[in-house]
């Protein structure tokens, strides 16, 4: 399959990026090495998902399970190993850098995972436009942009106007799990989400959890620790 084939933001010019609204992400254009693109070529056609179709995921995982969603998962070697301990749920994946996509396709292959579809897209117009109201047992945010300029900060994810969508999209008592390396951003969470009567945290008002055993240390993350730098881990319920 052509890679022009499969949806992508790759080829969207710099003029087209920035008459659209305000983004989240900064659209960087990587290289991709042969084998992702044999990756791409062989296996978006089973695990790529359509960002114009809305998603039915009892038909595209074949059964009625509980659903997580990760938006960014960048190379995506924790969230298939997300998938990979927990194979009684499905997880869809988000990602808009291409060679990120092509490295979770790799993951999938080698070890085996049928419970990991990806979209290739803006998680925003993803939530909009496919993701079913109420379908969604938990949503990851983890290690998000931190646009720590403040000129920068409008561009940060978590905003009110995330929290409205996300609250439609999980299903009662549903998670919202947010990791950060920059305790500015943490910061930021709390500031909009604690004041936001449909999400409780699950910790206490303005207290953060320990990592998880669900959420696995990246490479990056193992590195910051040797570092002394922080992650600060939230969880939010929906109310």
């Amino acid at each position: 399959m052509a890679e022009k084939d499969y949806p992508t933001l790759e080829n969207t010019s710099e003029e087209e990026f920035r008459q659209r609204k305000i983004k989240s992400f900064a659209l960087r254009v990587g290289r991709k090495s042969a084998k992702q693109e044999a990756a791409l070529e062989q296996h978006w056609p089973t695990y790529g998902l359509d960002p114009k179709q809305a998603l039915d995921p009892a038909s595209i995982f074949g059964r009625n399970a509980d659903t997580v969603l990760e938006i960014g998962f960048g190379n995506g070697a924790s969230f298939a190993q997300m998938a990979q301990d927990n194979p009684e749920l499905n997880f869809i994946g988000i990602e808009v850098h291409t060679p990120g996509v092509a490295l979770l396709l790799i993951e999938i292959e080698e070890r085996g995972l049928k419970n990991i579809r990806i979209y290739n897209h803006d998680a925003i117009e993803v939530l909009d436009d496919c993701i079913a109201d109420g379908s969604l047992s938990k949503l990851q945010l983890f290690f998000p942009d931190p646009w720590h300029k403040k000129r920068h900060n409008k561009r940060r994810i978590v905003k009110t106007e995330l929290a409205d969508t996300l609250h439609r999209k999980l299903q009662a008592d549903g998670l919202w799990h947010i990791a950060t390396d920059w305790e500015d951003y943490a910061d930021h969470c709390i500031e909009v989400l604690e004041p936001y009567a449909g999400f409780e945290n699950t910790a206490g008002k303005e207290l953060y959890i320990p990592r998880p055993d669900s959420r696995p240390l990246t490479k990056f993350e193992k590195r910051g620790h040797r570092l002394g730098h922080g992650v600060w881990d939230l969880m939010y319920k929906k109310v």
